[in-house]
């Protein structure tokens, strides 16, 4: 099962896009997005194209902020079900608990936690923002909006009239896309941090004690039921543990429908019948495992591409070939050209 996030992460786009003089129809159709799925906000877009498509749009319209200009486009809203059972939490503890228990409702690839200070200062969390690598490759420009969009939710609820005195620091992991400037006028604070383990904002532990005016229990008894009633955890259906499985082992041996039952305690039959029972097969998950690394490799290294084949689990450089120009229409060397990392 290939990992999604909802349609309405893309709310603004086709705008922003429109504005910067572009066509967001020639980026939809190279990333194999329907444009009718964004016509409703619970459509669902595989998130890897998603975040290629936003990194490409980036790249091609001189438009190095995209991500942080998307996120001040949106709002709380665009988490569907899950944003009204935020919103009626009592405080910021049970907010960010309930939106840790159902970050998979709008994508099953990204994980709201806290965690104690990455730097070891007493009195500080940090609030973290993560993209599970072995669904999908890191995006610089998905995580700049994942994480704008988590501190504007976050000053919307607070009803923050003001800087957000109890924010010390904002961490990404990648280097700056923009002017530095750029991030701490965003953020209202002068700590932006590059380069970081994880993507977190570090606030004083005294804000999850902080109350909502938007409290409300039956509200949020309710949306809770609904949520639970109408949505399965992913980390419990089996296509997703296939997944993961692949991904741990491409490039190895035994990379086999056989060998992952073995591994997964069943028999090879019972595995296949509760893949199609989910909708997809073991075939169907390799191929996008397999889809995703090899784009990772040829378009973020320098990799060569008779290794690339090797991680990727291909028996020779001609499969790889062979597949990149099913998957990205274009061979291994023009998608690097094209991507812009033959010099990585």
């Amino acid at each position: 099962m290939v990992a999604t996030i909802r349609a309405a992460s893309l709310r603004g786009f086709q705008g922003l896009v429109r504005r910067l003089g572009g066509e967001p129809e020639v980026f939809l159709s190279r990333y194999r997005i329907s444009a009718d799925v964004l016509d409703s906000d619970d459509g669902l877009v595989p998130i890897t194209e998603h975040d290629l498509m936003l990194d490409a749009a980036a790249a091609e319209l001189g438009c190095p902020d995209l991500g942080l200009q998307l996120a001040e486009s949106q709002d709380l809203s665009i988490l569907g079900p899950l944003a009204l059972a935020i919103a009626a939490s009592p405080t910021v503890t049970e907010a960010l608990q309930c939106v840790s228990r159902f970050m998979f409702v709008h994508s099953p690839a990204l994980h709201i936690g806290v965690m104690p200070d990455p730097r070891g200062r007493r009195g500080v969390v940090a609030l973290t923002y993560r993209k599970d690598l072995s669904e999908s490759s890191y995006s610089p420009q998905a995580m700049e909006l994942g994480v704008g969009l988590f501190y504007r939710v976050a000053i919307s609820l607070l009803h923050l009239q003001g800087p957000f005195t109890g924010l010390h620091s904002v961490e990404l992991p990648h280097q700056p896309l923009s002017p530095v400037r750029r991030y701490t006028e965003f953020f209202g604070v002068d700590a932006v941090r590059f380069g970081a383990s994880l993507a977190a904002l570090r606030v004083d532990q005294r804000m999850l004690d902080e109350s909502f005016t938007t409290a409300d229990e039956t509200i949020r008894r309710l949306a809770l039921d609904h949520l639970t009633r109408h949505y399965q955890e992913p980390a419990t259906t089996v296509s997703v543990a296939v997944r993961r499985a692949v991904a741990q082992r491409l490039g190895i041996s035994g990379l086999s429908l056989t060998q992952t039952a073995h591994l997964m305690g069943m028999h090879p039959r019972t595995l296949q019948r509760r893949l199609a029972a989910e909708g997809t097969g073991f075939e169907k998950i390799v191929d996008d495992v397999r889809r995703e690394a090899s784009w990772h490799y040829v378009t973020s290294t320098a990799v060569p591409f008779s290794q690339v084949a090797e991680r990727v689990g291909f028996s020779e450089q001609a499969a790889l070939t062979h597949a990149v120009r099913r998957w990205f229409d274009a061979s291994p060397r023009a998608l690097r050209v094209r991507e812009g990392a033959g010099g990585r």
